[in-house]
């Protein structure tokens, strides 16, 4: 009987602390509702700066792999 309560103190505290975590992080009504949208790009100037660092990397790696 004693080793059931050992057990199971142990269990409640964990599931309170867990019910307070989830407490703290603060969400309002209106935050549970849908996210809002992602905003468009602007302009295509991030999106050919990403294909130049890809391709820096492919070459990179392809000397690397090469050298090695």
């Amino acid at each position: 009987m004693s080793s059931t309560k050992i057990h199971v103190v142990p269990a409640g505290i964990g599931f309170v602390l867990l019910a307070v975590v989830q407490l703290s992080y603060g969400k309002t009504m209106g935050s549970w509702a849908a996210p809002a949208p992602a905003p468009a790009p602007s302009s295509f100037g991030s999106a050919i700066d990403q294909g130049i660092a890809y391709f820096l990397l492919l070459l990179a790696l392809t000397i690397t792999y090469l050298v090695h």
